[in-house]
């Protein structure tokens, strides 16, 4: 099992990313709130991962640290969700805020995000409450400010190519298209880039 790749982050793309190792290119999916801490792109990064083998695909989960990589491990062992969802999950919440809704079950923010009905929410807290116990008791309940990597803002990209970064990522994370245009258009501010819209549209959701 592949665990942490340390390189160059060579692109980004949300949600994912490409680190060159050794002259290696490895292709990580990251939740936004890991993608959010990440540095400029041609700088080093070191990120924990999770390697998932299917029939058609193999494929590289990455996270900041090792608490969120745990987390969504734990997730993926849940009836019904698969690396995907948990990725979309980790991506409409921070990890102490996920542990806060399942430790006080509040269904109504785990509905909120796409792919996510009454009842997954409910087999969610019940599957995982005893599960995530040992991640500490938390009571973190809003998103942090997470930061942004210091390479300029957006000044040089064009408006409708952010927003269409933005939406095409959203969609990646499991938002029906209409719905991310919505999210994106409802957030939407002169000199934003990419990832502030995901962030900002993301929170907005909740």
């Amino acid at each position: 099992m592949i665990g942490r790749i340390r390189g160059t982050l060579i692109e980004k793309q949300p949600p994912e990313v490409l680190i060159d190792v050794a002259g290696v290119g490895y292709e990580i999916q990251m939740p936004m709130t890991s993608f959010y801490q990440l540095p400029a792109v041609g700088e080093e990064v070191t990120v924990y991962t999770h390697f998932v083998v299917r029939e058609d695909a193999q494929l590289l989960f990455g996270f900041a640290d090792k608490m969120e990589r745990g987390l969504f491990r734990e997730l993926i062992k849940a009836n019904g969700v698969g690396p995907k969802l948990g990725l979309t999950i980790l991506s409409g919440m921070s990890a102490s805020q996920f542990l806060a809704c399942v430790q006080h079950e509040d269904v109504s923010s785990l509905v909120a995000m796409p792919g996510i009905g009454k009842k997954t929410a409910e087999r969610l807290v019940v599957e995982l409450k005893d599960r995530l116990a040992k991640f500490g008791k938390t009571q973190d309940v809003n998103l942090p400010s997470l930061p942004l990597d210091g390479d300029g803002g957006s000044a040089l990209v064009p408006v409708n190519d952010v927003r269409e970064d933005a939406a095409s990522a959203l969609v990646a994370l499991g938002y029906k298209p209409a719905q991310a245009s919505k999210m994106v258009s409802g957030v939407y501010a002169d000199g934003m880039d990419s990832e502030t819209i995901i962030r900002d549209a993301l929170k907005a959701a909740l």
